[in-house]
C-alpha cells in the first residue's frame, strides 16, 4: 500500500502553497540535522560550543549547527518575514513583505546529544502583522493564533509531527526515497492516563499542590487514585510529548522554588505554544496553574512558563489541586 507523502497531505488539506513550502522547507532541513546526528563524534558535533545562549545556558555544538541550518533554510523563503530562535538573542529579519513569522527550538533536549539519546526540533508558524522593519512585538501573539506547529523527533526513526489546524498527523522519514511518509492520521491522546513524566529530583522544590498531586500518583493502587502509574523521563520535551501523543499520559515541568521569580523552565514561544497546539488538536489540554497556556499574551520572546499537559482529565485534576 502506498503512503501519502508530506506534499500529498498538505495538498489534500488545502494548506496554502506558501505555508506548504515553509513546512516542507523545515522538513528538508531536518534531513541534514539527521545526518549530523547519525555521525555523532565522527561529525565533530559532540560537546560544548564554548558559549551561552540568551537564557544563560551552555550551548552544545549541534545547538549552533542546527540553529544555523534552520535559519539559513527559512531565510531564503520570500514568505518568511522574520524568525525567532531559542538560540538567538533577538528576532532575525528575513523578507520585508513575508507573510509568516517562525519561532523554533532548533535542538530540544540537547543535553542528550553526547549520550546518543533522543532530541528534536520544535517549530511554530504565526501570521505577520507588521510593516516596516520586523520587530519582537510582532511575534508576541497568543498560542491560539498559531497557523501551524510541529516537531521533528530524531530517534531510531525520524518523525515529523504536525498540525495545520486540522488535527495531528505523524510522518516517518524514509531514507530510501528521501520523503516523509504519512504513518499516523488524526492522532488522539488517550483519555485515561497510566504514565506521567516529570523530573522527580526536584520534587522538594515544587509548589505543595504539585507535590500532593504527584505524591498520590506514587502511592499507586494503595493510594487515593486506586491504580498504579509508570513514570517516564527522557529529558527532551519532544520525546516525552511524543510518547503522550502515542499512548497517553501526563507531562509536567512545574514552577520551582529555587528560582521563585522565574515562572518556569520551558519557553512559551518555542516549546509550550507549539506543543500546546498539538496537544489540544489531539484532544488533550495544556495549562499553567493560572490558566490555559494558549491564551497567554506573551510579553517577550524568551518568556518562560510552567507546563502541565496531556490527557485532559489528568490536567484538569492537577489544576484543581492548585486551585484548592
Amino acid at each position: 500500500m502506498s503512503r501519502a507523502t508530506l506534499s500529498d497531505y498538505l495538498s489534500r488539506s488545502n494548506t496554502p502553497a506558501s505555508l506548504a513550502q515553509l513546512i516542507e522547507t523545515l522538513a528538508g532541513g531536518s534531513v541534514a540535522i539527521r545526518e549530523d546526528l547519525a555521525g555523532g563524534a565522527l561529525n565533530d558535533i559532540l560537546g560544548a560550543a564554548g558559549a551561552e545562549n540568551v537564557q544563560g545556558e551552555e550551548q552544545k555544538k549541534l545547538d549552533v549547527i542546527a540553529n544555523d541550518r534552520i535559519k539559513q533554510a527559512l531565510g531564503v523563503l520570500p514568505s518568511v518575514r522574520g524568525i525567532a530562535s531559542e538560540e538567538e538573542d533577538e528576532v532575525v529579519a528575513a523578507h520585508h513583505d513575508g507573510e509568516f513569522l517562525v519561532t523554533f527550538d532548533p535542538l530540544d533536549g540537547s543535553s542528550n546529544i553526547d549520550i546518543n539519546s533522543m532530541v528534536g526540533t520544535i517549530f511554530s508558524v504565526l501570521g505577520s502583522r507588521g510593516e516596516g522593519a520586523v520587530s519582537e512585538a510582532e511575534f508576541l501573539q497568543p498560542g491560539r493564533d498559531q497557523i501551524a506547529a510541529g516537531y521533528i523527533l530524531y530517534g531510531p526513526s525520524v518523525m515529523l509531527v504536525l498540525t495545520v489546524g486540522q488535527g495531528v498527523v505523524m510522518f516517518t522519514y524514509d531514507p530510501q526515497s528521501g520523503l516523509y511518509l504519512l504513518t499516523e492520521d488524526q492522532v488522539r491522546i488517550a483519555e485515561e492516563a497510566k504514565e506521567f513524566a516529570i523530573n522527580m529530583s526536584n520534587q522538594r522544590h515544587w509548589h505543595p499542590a504539585m507535590q500532593r498531586y504527584i505524591g498520590e500518583l506514587l502511592q499507586g493502587a494503595e493510594g487515593p487514585r486506586g491504580k498504579n502509574y509508570n513514570m517516564r523521563w527522557v529529558a527532551a520535551m519532544v520525546a516525552d510529548v511524543h510518547r503522550i501523543l502515542c499512548r497517553g499520559g501526563l507531562f509536567c515541568y512545574p514552577w520551582d522554588a529555587r528560582k521563585p521569580d522565574q515562572a518556569g523552565k520551558l519557553r512559551l514561544m518555542y516549546e509550550a505554544n507549539p506543543m500546546g497546539l498539538l496537544v489540544e488538536q489531539a484532544g488533550g489540554k495544556i495549562w499553567t496553574p493560572e490558566g490555559a497556556i494558549l491564551d497567554i499574551q506573551p510579553t517577550h520572546i524568551h518568556q518562560r512558563v510552567p507546563v502541565i499537559l496531556g490527557a485532559a482529565s489528568e490536567v484538569e485534576l492537577c489544576i484543581d489541586y492548585h486551585r484548592d
